[in-house]
């Protein structure tokens, strides 16, 4: 392969890293038919990727240039993203944990641009933990008649609260 196809090739490589990071994320989020799904996850780990690519071909052009500006416009542009998917019902708050994994898949996508592989794998593998599993875990420790949740004895009728403190 020609040296000048070396380069393009190790982006590509970095970009279609992101759209599977991005995937694996996403796809989680599409089932469970969060408003950020598959698409939305893609495009975010893919867009942080192609901004890091832009700003190590900047900094290879421009000896002045702080790079490290890249990062930061990205994690306020994703502020603002996420910040779409967040919205109250009531008394209750919906779509944290979707505005958090796009938070994450930003910055994976931003080390995935920067060459460092382990880091935006083992991130998007531990996203996916989080989002995905901890959940059920949730679910057992929450659950009224689980085995991993305790409730403090209701005291028998007519013992005062000082009984009833001690027996807890």
């Amino acid at each position: 392969m020609p040296d000048s196809l070396v380069e393009p090739m190790y982006y590509l490589v970095r970009l279609i890293l992101a759209l599977l990071c991005g995937a694996v994320v996403g796809w989680e989020r599409e089932i469970r038919d969060k408003r950020a799904g598959l698409r939305t996850h893609i495009l975010i780990c893919v867009g942080a990727c192609l901004f890091t690519l832009v700003t190590l071909e900047i900094a290879k052009q421009f000896e002045h240039a702080d790079a490290m500006r890249i990062v930061q416009g990205s994690m306020l542009a994703i502020g603002f993203i996420a910040g779409g998917v967040i919205f109250t019902q009531g008394s209750s708050v919906h779509g944290l944990t979707t505005a958090a994994g796009l938070w994450v898949l930003t910055a994976v996508g931003l080390s995935l641009g920067m060459g460092l592989y382990f880091l935006g794998i083992a991130s998007t593998l531990l996203a996916l933990i989080v989002i995905a599993i901890l959940p059920r875990i949730e679910r057992r420790i929450h659950r009224p008649s689980g085995s991993l949740h305790t409730e403090a004895p209701t005291p028998p009728s007519g013992d005062d609260n000082n009984t009833a403190r001690e027996e807890r």
